[in-house]
């Protein structure tokens, strides 16, 4: 049987001044998760990433918003796509003047879980726990990206 779902009814999820309100999480034999981000102009973001098994498509609904998946960088506007093949590391921002919104799909899904867990390092106050946030994002299927000039595992 296939769920109905309300958006007022839907939890958000702060990760910093991101908002996180998933809209299907995977469940009843579908492995898909899809949820809606709001980026602010300026917003702190995830670092540069890969996701060992999940492939992720961002739709952008409303704004712009700065997308890089390998070395291609695009400025989504609304009704763009771009799509992340696992493995592939990705990256997004916000440096336009206006909030960005977009639908973000993966497969399989990571589950609001992650962002329940990151939030709570990120919001927890002052510098945040760069070891916890590293672990969790591992322990979710994310690989931090190797900064510029590092040599790659």
């Amino acid at each position: 049987m296939n769920e109905v779902h309300s958006p007022a009814a839907q939890e958000v999820i702060r990760v910093g001044q991101l908002e996180i309100r998933y809209l299907q999480e995977a469940g009843n034999g579908c492995q898909m998760g899809c949820f809606e981000m709001r980026v602010p102009p300026g917003s702190n973001v995830p670092p540069p990433h890969s996701h060992s098994a999940n492939e992720e498509l961002v739709y952008v609904i409303e704004g712009t918003l700065r997308y890089t998946v390998g070395s291609e960088t695009r400025e989504l506007r609304p009704g763009d796509t771009m799509t992340t093949p696992r493995g592939v590391v990705h990256s997004f921002s916000n440096p336009h003047d206006v909030v960005a919104r977009a639908l973000v799909i993966n497969t399989p899904d990571i589950g609001s879980q992650y962002f329940r867990e990151v939030g709570s390092i990120i919001n927890a106050g002052g510098p945040p726990d760069r070891a916890k946030l590293m672990a969790t994002m591992q322990s979710f299927g994310l690989v931090p990206a190797a900064p510029p000039g590092a040599p790659q595992h």
